[in-house]
C-alpha cells in the first residue's frame, strides 16, 4: 500500500487550514515533515517519547526541536506540546522484550504506546487529524505504524493521516535541512537497546 498516495488524497479531499497532532521523535525529522505540511495543516507538535534512555537525551532533543521551531517559518504557526519525560512508560512495555531485535516487537509496542498518548491527546483537544513523524526513518516500518494508527483512529474517532514520509526523498530533505539549521542528529532511536545495538556494531 502507498502511504504517501493516500496522504495526498486526503490533503486534496479535506483542503487546508484542518489542525493536525503530529506525533515527533526529534527536530531532524520533523524539519522535512514540517516543510511538507506546515503550509497545509495548522500543526502542534507533541513530543512524547518515553523510550528516549536519558533526561539528559530528553531534553537535548525537546531543545533542539524547540530552537529548530524558533527559526523554521511555515504559512500557519506550529505549537508545541511537551510531555515530561516518562521512561516507566517505556519500562512497562519493554519488560519481557529485553532480548527482541531491533525493529521487533518491541519496537511495535514502542509505536502503538507513542500513538496512543498521540490519539489520547488529539482527542481531548478535537483535533481534525494525527500522525506522527516516525515514517520518515527508513528504520522504522512504516506498515506498522500505519496499521497502528488507523486502528487507533477507528476505536477514539480521529482522523488517522496515513503517511510515508520517507517518499519523495524525505529522509534527504530531513538531512539537508539538519546541515542548513545546524541540528543535532542522534545516531539510535533513543531506546538503551537501540543504543547498545549500535555500539555493538
Amino acid at each position: 500500500m502507498n502511504y504517501d498516495i493516500l496522504m495526498e488524497e486526503e490533503i486534496k479531499k479535506c483542503g487546508e487550514g484542518k489542525t493536525l497532532l503530529l506525533h515527533v521523535c526529534c527536530a531532524p525529522c520533523s524539519s522535512a515533515v514540517l516543510e511538507r505540511l506546515g503550509d497545509i495543516f495548522k500543526i502542534t507538535i507533541f513530543f512524547y517519547n518515553p523510550n528516549i534512555d536519558t533526561l539528559e537525551e530528553y531534553n537535548k532533543r525537546l531543545d533542539e526541536l524547540k530552537k529548530f521551531l524558533k527559526s523554521f517559518k511555515t504559512k500557519y504557526t506550529v505549537d508545541l506540546i511537551a510531555a515530561n519525560h516518562h521512561p516507566e512508560d517505556f519500562k512497562k512495555i519493554a519488560y519481557g522484550l529485553e532480548n527482541e531485535p531491533e525493529r521487533g516487537k518491541r519496537c511495535y509496542k514502542c509505536y502503538n504506546l507513542r500513538l496512543t498518548e498521540t490519539v489520547k491527546i488529539a482527542k481531548e483537544r478535537n483535533f481534525d487529524y494525527f500522525a506522527t513523524s516516525l515514517t520518515l526513518s527508513p528504520y522504522k516500518n512504516s506498515t506498522w505504524l500505519n496499521e497502528i494508527g488507523k486502528n487507533l483512529g477507528s476505536i477514539y474517532q480521529v482522523n488517522y493521516l496515513y503517511s510515508d514520509f520517507k517518499k519523495k526523498n524525505g529522509y534527504k530533505r530531513s538531512i539537508e535541512l539538519s546541515k542548513e539549521y545546524n541540528l543535532y542528529r542522534q545516531d539510535y532511536c533513543g531506546c538503551i537497546f537501540s543504543k547498545n545495538f549500535k555500539n555493538d556494531k
